[in-house]
C-alpha cells in the first residue's frame, strides 16, 4: 500500500488519540514513527504501532502518564516517564537538553520509567537540526547473552549520535546486536527465515527461525567487543537512570505482559559545537571531516537522511497491505452527522 507522508501522520496520530493520548502527545509519537518509516526502518515504524496500541489500552502504557522532574540542577535534568510511551518523552527530554545545553554548553536529561521509543536516530536528528551535537541512549528487554554466556542479561543496548554537518547532518543509529530486535520481528511478521548468525534461541543455540529468536536471544554486534559495549550502554541507562536492569523488564513482543510497564530507561546528552573547540571552530573542523570523507571516497554516516520538516507532506510511503490493513480497521468509526 501506498500513502503519503501527512496520511501516514494523520492516522498514526488518531489511532493513538483513539487509545486516550493527548493530542500533542500523539502527534508528536507519530513523528518518530512515521521518520523511521520515512528513513526505511520500518522494523522500528508503524510496524510497532499495533503493540502500543494494545499496550495502551491494557495499560501497560498508562495514556495519561505525565513527564515529571525528579532533579534538576540545570545541566543535568533527570525525569520520570511514569510508564509511559517513550516516543514523546524521549522527544521532550531532548528538547529541553537541546536548550540547556545552549545555556551551559552541555546538558544531560535522563528519563526514567519510561516505555519503548522508537528510532533513537529520530532524535539524534532532533540534536542536529538545531546545530548542535549529542548522544542518545536507551534499553529494553534483555535479549543479549554475556560473551560466552547462554542466558539474556542486556538489551539490544541502541545508542545515536548525532552532529551538523555541511551537506546533510551525520547520523548514527545502531544496536550492540548483529540486528535490531524489531527487524526479527519484521521476519517473524513476514514469515521470512534469519540469516545465520542474527540469533539464538531460548537454549542459546544458533537459530534461523524468527519466532524462536524472539523468545531467545540476539548475537552480540562484533562478539566480546559488542558485549562490552552493550555493557556500557546498559549501565549508563538502566544502571544509572533506571529503575529495571534489562533482565527484569517486560517483553515488548509478549503479549502476555502487554499490561505491565516496562520501566525502562532513556539518557541525552548534548553538546553546543560553539563551545566545545578551542577558538570555536569546531564547525569549520566537522566541515572538513566530512570533506575529506568525500574526498575518501565515502559518505557521511545518515547524511542522505531528511527530516520530516525537510519533506513534502505527499511524500510516498510503502506500508505493507496487511499492515495497513489492519492499522485502517482498528480506526474508531466517525459519528454521525446527520
Amino acid at each position: 500500500m501506498r500513502t503519503t507522508v501527512q496520511d501516514l501522520l494523520a492516522l498514526t496520530a488518531e489511532l493513538l488519540v483513539d487509545r486516550g493520548l493527548a493530542r500533542d502527545r500523539a502527534e508528536r509519537t507519530a513523528k518518530v514513527l512515521v521518520q523511521a518509516e520515512l528513513w526505511g526502518i520500518g522494523s522500528h515504524g508503524v510496524l510497532r504501532l499495533p503493540i502500543y496500541l494494545d499496550r495502551l489500552a491494557e495499560g501497560g502504557h498508562p495514556a495519561d502518564a505525565d513527564l515529571t522532574t525528579v532533579d534538576d540542577t540545570g545541566p543535568l535534568l533527570t525525569l520520570d516517564g511514569n510508564g509511559g510511551l517513550g516516543h514523546w518523552q524521549l522527544a521532550e527530554a531532548t528538547s529541553r537538553a537541546v536548550e540547556r545545553a545552549g545555556r551551559y554548553g552541555i546538558a544531560a536529561a535522563g528519563v526514567a520509567n519510561s516505555g519503548h521509543c522508537g528510532a533513537l536516530g529520530v532524535y539524534a536528528a532532533q540534536i542536529a537540526d538545531v546545530g548542535m551535537a549529542g548522544l542518545v541512549f536507551s534499553c529494553g528487554p534483555a535479549a543479549l547473552p554475556a560473551w560466552g554466556g547462554r542466558t539474556a542479561l542486556l538489551s539490544t543496548s541502541p545508542i545515536a549520535a548525532g552532529f551538523p554537518m555541511p551537506g546533510g547532518n551525520a547520523i548514527i543509529d545502531l544496536a550492540m546486536s548483529t540486528v535490531a530486535r524489531g527487524k526479527i520481528a519484521a521476519h517473524a511478521r513476514a514469515g521470512e527465515p534469519l540469516p545465520d548468525g542474527w540469533a539464538l534461541d531460548a537454549d542459546g543455540e544458533p537459530t534461523n527461525d524468527p519466532v524462536a529468536a524472539l523468545t531467545g536471544m540476539l548475537s552480540p554486534l562484533g562478539g566480546a567487543k559488542g558485549f562490552a559495549l552493550a555493557f556500557m550502554v546498559e549501565a549508563l541507562t538502566a544502571g544509572l537512570v533506571g529503575p529495571l536492569l534489562s533482565a527484569d523488564v517486560p517483553d515488548f513482543f509478549d503479549r502476555e505482559q502487554y499490561g505491565a510497564s516496562q520501566r525502562i530507561a532513556h539518557l541525552v546528552i548534548v553538546l553546543d559545537p560553539a563551545r566545545t573547540g578551542a577558538g570555536g571552530d569546531a564547525e569549520q573542523r566537522l566541515g572538513e571531516l566530512a570533506e575529506r570523507t568525500a574526498q575518501a571516497g565515502g559518505r557521511v554516516p545518515g547524511s542522505r537522511r531528511r527530516s520530516l520538516e525537510q519533506v513534502e507532506p505527499d511524500t510516498p510511503i510503502d506500508i505493507a497491505d496487511d499492515l495497513w490493513e489492519e492499522l485502517t480497521t482498528r480506526r474508531e468509526p466517525t459519528e454521525s452527522t446527520e
